[in-house]
């Protein structure tokens, strides 16, 4: 696709026309722009249904159809409703959650995956898509994290450029959402984030500007929080100051649902496309309310009173007018649900599973007589539930399939050992397995323990599901510990059978206290339509696992960085309002757990093979302004696979005051590099030296300081393989 597009470039040039795209689309505007009339801006700045906005049909301009689908394109919805419309031929592909793909550390995938979900948002007709989600995961208990890229801003921006570019290529544009300080779903409609103004620039806006000027999205959606007193939809700070002018993002914002609260602020905050106002953005369906959006008839009263200047309505109706016709229909049709869009689903999956720990039972043996699968995980459906996220898919291949399927020869018996309560999320709920079960954690045992007998392996999947309080928006975790007492019951499981073997099914790290008990852990996350067969690859062996942590796995909830109640999940004011203060500042993740010296369960960026990388000579240097860094790497076992090498800086810590109040290190650079047995490969990182400063508040800028550095080469933030002296003068 992208040679055929580079091609017809050249043509272009070639036929003689000088004319710059971009200008084009822009003089496009302006004349369009010209021809409407007051009403006519109006309507196209705010929803005339629950995801469309209306064109211009005097001057030929169609709708707008907006689509959720970060993991895939949701199933067609009424008119005014978010109620399924009941068609049959809407069933998609459902893709590996974002936490998936970051954990595959692979720019290459991230782009396939968006230009994959992007011709299927084309062929349903859809203009825009509600993804990808990139809020850097603050706590473990943010019941929004398996939407979103995990906890560095360097990697959660990389992946999701490529996933754009991949989505844009189909004329389709993303909705980078959500903007800004989306870092818990608690109270997320009304609280107001405090945090210093290097934490934002640091850790929490680093993505979003990537997607920016690297990605160049087409839009981008606010959040519901408040900053600095005012909501993210109308927070000119954030989306005029910042976006617009600093980073020069030229689309259009779009509101999140419901997440609109003033005409004023609106028409003066950045807000370019309202959507959802009078609900509450999930639950409540009020019908033909159009008129009466914020931004609908009460924005022309102002216009027409003088009490608000028709010139930002202009600014606003360009910013659409250019989203619309980067999205124009062009005889172009995308396509939907193929064998292409499972197998790499399937191929997704597979690379962004992360083995976790093996003590030699994995890969599994082909010859195996007798398998036994246990949890209530290997058979209950992922794609449906989750709010905003839930699909209605093709097909979904569960766990307990795909192992039958790798072993037709083999006995494969199933007992479900717990149970997590009903389901409460998803509408387009299906099964071929009943899970209502409400028996004891004694009796699921009394069930369980004669069946491990002459078992060759035993299989636990557990984690999290999609339900409320648990992998949800709308909805945060009430605890670190997984559902239907797992952890007790996996305790005593392999007390009986020691290598036993866990596979964890969620989109957020959990407790695991009785790792140091089983034989190998699998962190599986949410794997789309393909689950099942992604999981057997990895398993069997058939795929060598190459992903790799997006996020730390802590010991203990309150090993992490959030501590107070202060930090999360807020407190209240005299007037009810919940502040949330991030006085963790810059320290979050593994910034934290590096730099306080605090031991995590995994570390970020941990994923283990079925073979070994040696890391050879090694060497960094600064030239033309950039750190240079180069590292061979050995397979050094029999098996095919491929290893991400990571870059972290360690930043001069000799001196006083905030230039010198460093993390011990943070991620800088990685490549992922796949290598046959016994080949060897030479993986280069150019870094800009500008990248290794630091924001300084008094000088509202990134500062680069001088002094003696330490690049450091590894398998992991906590498996170092080299560590390089290096000098910024």
């Amino acid at each position: 696709m992208r040679k055929t597009i580079f091609a017809a470039a050249l043509m272009f040039v070639a036929a003689g026309c000088s004319q710059n795209p971009e200008k084009a689309l822009d003089n496009k505007v302006e004349e369009t722009l010209s021809k409407m009339t007051l009403d006519e801006k109006i309507a196209v700045v705010h929803a005339q249904s629950k995801f469309s906005s209306p064109g211009v049909p005097r001057l030929g301009i169609p709708e707008l159809w907006c689509d959720d689908g970060p993991h895939g394109v949701r199933p067609e919805t009424l008119w005014d409703s978010f109620s399924a419309a009941g068609w049959t031929n809407d069933s998609c592909t459902a893709y590996p959650s974002l936490t998936c793909l970051a954990a595959t550390w692979d720019t290459d995938l991230a782009f396939e995956y968006g230009k994959s979900v992007g011709e299927e948002a084309r062929y349903r007709k859809k203009n825009v898509l509600l993804g990808p989600g990139i809020n850097i995961c603050r706590t473990p208990l943010c019941g929004r994290n398996f939407e979103y890229m995990g906890e560095d801003p360097l990697l959660a921006g990389c992946i999701a450029a490529q996933y754009v570019k991949g989505i844009q290529s189909n004329k389709v544009a993303a909705c980078v959402k959500h903007f800004a300080l989306n870092n818990q779903e608690f109270q997320r409609h009304g609280i107001n984030v405090h945090l210093s103004e290097r934490a934002l620039r640091e850790i929490y806006l680093p993505a979003f500007k990537t997607v920016v000027q690297e990605g160049g999205v087409w839009s981008i959606m606010s959040s519901y929080n408040r900053f600095e007193g005012e909501y993210a939809s109308h927070n000119s700070r954030l989306l005029n100051d910042i976006l617009k002018k600093e980073w020069g993002f030229d689309g259009a914002v779009i509101s999140d649902w419901g997440a609109v609260h003033d005409t004023e602020g609106a028409a003066h905050g950045g807000l370019d496309l309202e959507f959802g106002t009078y609900t509450d953005g999930v639950e409540l369906d009020v019908a033909n309310v159009y008129d009466k959006y914020y931004l609908a008839e009460p924005y022309k009263r102002k216009i027409l009173a003088g009490e608000l200047p028709e010139d930002e309505l202009d600014e606003k109706v360009r910013r659409d007018l250019r989203l619309n016709f980067r999205t124009e229909q062009d005889g172009y049709h995308g396509s939907f649900a193929t064998p292409e869009h499972f197998a790499l689903t399937r191929r997704i999956g597979a690379d962004g599973i992360v083995l976790l720990k093996n003590n030699g039972v994995l890969p599994l043996r082909g010859d195996a007589k007798k398998i036994v699968v246990l949890g209530e995980n290997a058979i209950r459906p992922m794609v449906v539930g989750g709010s905003s996220s839930s699909l209605k898919t093709h097909h979904e291949t569960l766990p307990l399939d795909g192992i039958r399927i790798a072993f037709p020869e083999a006995e494969v018996v199933y007992k479900r050992a717990y149970y997590s309560g009903a389901a409460t999320s998803g509408k387009y709920a299906y099964s071929r397995y009943d899970i209502t079960d409400d028996r004891t954690p004694e009796a699921f045992l009394d069930e369980v323990i004669p069946a491990l007998d002459g078992a060759d392996y035993v299989i636990f999947v557990g984690g999290l599901n999609k339900n409320k309080s648990q992998d949800c928006e709308s909805h945060d975790r009430k605890t670190y510990d997984m559902p239907g007492g797992q952890n007790e019951i996996i305790e005593k499981l392999a007390g009986i059978r020691p290598d036993l073997i866990y596979v964890n099914i969620s989109g957020s790290p959990v407790a695991m206290p009785f790792s140091d008990k089983v034989a190998a852990i699998v962190q599986g996350w949410y794997l789309g339509s393909e689950t099942g067969n992604a999981l057997a690859d990895v398993l069997t062996g058939k795929v060598n696992p190459s992903g790799k942590l997006p996020v730390t796995f802590p010991v203990a909830l309150e090993d992490g960085p959030v501590k107070t109640e202060r930090q999360y999940p807020g407190i209240q004011d005299e007037n009810g309002l919940w502040q949330v203060y991030y006085d963790e500042g810059i320290y979050v993740g593994y910034r934290w757990y590096d730099s306080k010296n605090v031991e995590p369960l995994f570390p970020f960026g941990f994923g283990l093979s079925y073979t070994t990388f040696d890391y050879g000579e090694a060497s960094a240097r600064v030239s033309g302004g950039k750190l240079k860094v180069s590292v061979q790497v050995r397979n050094s076992g029999d098996v095919a696979g491929a290893e991400v090498v990571q870059l972290y800086v360690s930043s001069p810590a000799d001196g006083e005051g905030p230039a010198f109040e460093r993390p011990e290190q943070e991620l800088k650079g990685f490549r992922k590099v796949f290598l046959a047995p016994g080949e060897t490969a030479r993986v280069t990182m150019d870094v800009p030296v500008s990248s290794l400063g630091y924001y300084n508040e008094e000088r509202a800028a990134f500062i680069t300081v001088k002094g003696n550095y330490t690049a450091r080469i590894g398998a992991s933030s906590r498996d170092i393989r080299a560590q390089l002296p290096f000098k910024i003068k």
